[in-house]
């Protein structure tokens, strides 16, 4: 299922039990089957835009509603069962923990720098700051013209509006957490 299926599964449920809800009663109030309503639940069924328009308008709620990112009160990610979102082998590899959404404005990535490892970083655009936490080995990072060593258990903190690089000249692999802020 995608990201979008995904959304509008679980927020049409959810919508749903919020007002107490029988599928019978949805498929009455916005004219699709209660088995269409029910793939849309499963994550089965692809609609049509024509659909969630009946849905959103029977059901009263702005089309945002269905499809934005669900309500997460908890979440725990372990990196290493995630694939890596970039990776060089003998380089680097980054993994995106929690990514940016709309609603939320921080994203969490995890990257490892191996020794004599590069990782170059384009630009954030403006208003974007990044907290990096090293948790192994010394990173060394090129910013706004300067070099920062950051040592293991150290936090650093600068604004990512132009181009930044991740370097391990250790002979141990350097590991860090970064958190993206946009703070616009």
């Amino acid at each position: 299922m995608d990201y979008l299926s995904n959304n509008v599964a679980v927020n049409l449920k959810r919508i749903r039990k919020s007002k107490s809800m029988s599928l019978d009663q949805v498929s009455e109030q916005t004219g699709v089957s209660k088995s269409m309503l029910a793939q849309i639940e499963r994550g089965t069924a692809n609609p049509s835009l024509g659909v969630l328009g009946k849905i959103t308008s029977g059901l009263r709620i702005e089309f945002q509603e269905l499809i934005q990112p669900p309500r997460v009160d908890c979440c725990l990610v372990t990196p290493a069962e995630l694939v890596p979102t970039k990776e060089i082998a003998g380089q680097y590899r980054v993994w995106t923990c929690l990514p940016y959404e709309d609603t939320r404005l921080v994203e969490v990535y995890r990257i490892e720098v191996e020794p004599g490892g590069v990782y170059i970083s384009g630009s954030h655009g403006e208003k974007t700051r990044e907290y990096l936490a090293v948790m192994e080995g010394v990173l060394t990072l090129e910013c706004h013209g300067e070099k920062y060593e950051i040592h293991r258990d150290q936090v650093f903190k600068f604004e990512t509006d132009q181009e930044h690089v991740y370097r391990n000249t250790g002979k141990e692999k350097a590991c860090c957490t970064c958190f993206f802020l946009d703070y616009h």
